[in-house]
């Protein structure tokens, strides 16, 4: 009976987009040493969603997020939340152009938003298993204000990191 369940699912492709991410932290597409380090300190600040970041990247912080019903980000969020998930977002001042990294904790979508519209991803890598840190994307930024939203986070906090790439 299981093993007909589990070929009935399959066939339905009823199986979560993050069941083929990698295991274990040499899982990740490049090195995440650095935004490991960031998201396991024990000095991280925590922030509510919705706060302008007082400094520039690199930032690590937790970020404390609110029912996804009524987070209020700044843009519906890219992918459609689920019912019972969390999200938040952080304002970060004028930062200068160049390519960052935003990692987190934990499962989450990650948008990022400059003058109004999302800024697509350069490249993305996640892996379970890897204490501290489960997803990492790059983006190639302009110099300006830019929002970093999370949704469908289960919990009501996520550890998140913001730095320039290394590489």
């Amino acid at each position: 009976m299981r093993k007909a369940l589990a070929v009935a699912i399959l066939a339905l492709g009823i199986v979560p987009a993050h069941a083929d991410d990698p295991a274990g932290c040499d899982g990740f597409k490049w090195s995440v040493t650095r935004e490991r380090a960031l998201l396991t300190s024990s000095e991280l600040p925590t922030l509510n969603s919705g706060v302008d970041a007082t400094t520039l990247p690199p930032l690590g912080a937790t970020l404390n997020l609110q029912p996804a019903a009524t987070a209020k980000l700044p843009k519906l969020p890219e992918r459609t939340q689920k019912s019972g998930t969390h999200a938040g977002y952080l304002q970060l001042g004028q930062i200068p152009a160049g390519v960052y990294t935003v990692s987190i904790s934990s499962y989450a979508w990650i948008d990022v938003v400059q003058d109004g519209a999302y800024v697509k991803p350069m490249a993305l890598s996640g892996a379970t298993g890897c204490d501290g840190i489960r997803r990492a994307i790059k983006f190639n930024l302009a110099a300006g204000l830019t929002t970093v939203q999370v949704s469908g986070v289960d919990a009501a906090t996520i550890r998140i990191a913001v730095i320039p790439s290394s590489n």
